[in-house]
């Protein structure tokens, strides 16, 4: 589970880098573009994503209120004739 989260982490954080950087610098005296970025529907997919993560994450991870059930240590006995 740890390994998952670590690669679901850096992926999150490579993929926010990749989409960064396709984009050239604003040219000086022009707008910004403020308010297409505004409208973006970037923002909600990402929330609605991380949420559906959380709540998929919380379910694989919950045992139903009952703990899980493990096997009885084995004692081995031996015996020399």
């Amino acid at each position: 589970m740890r390994t998952f989260l670590a690669i679901a982490l850096s992926s999150t954080l490579l993929a926010s880098a990749a989409m960064a950087g396709d984009k050239a610098p604003l040219a000086p005296g022009k707008p910004a573009g403020i308010k297409q970025a505004q409208t973006s529907t970037t923002t909600w997919t990402l929330l609605g994503i991380g949420a559906v993560t959380a709540i998929a994450i919380g379910v694989a991870s919950s045992s139903n209120g009952s703990p899980v059930n493990q096997a009885p240590p084995l004692a081995v006995t031996t015996t020399t004739a």
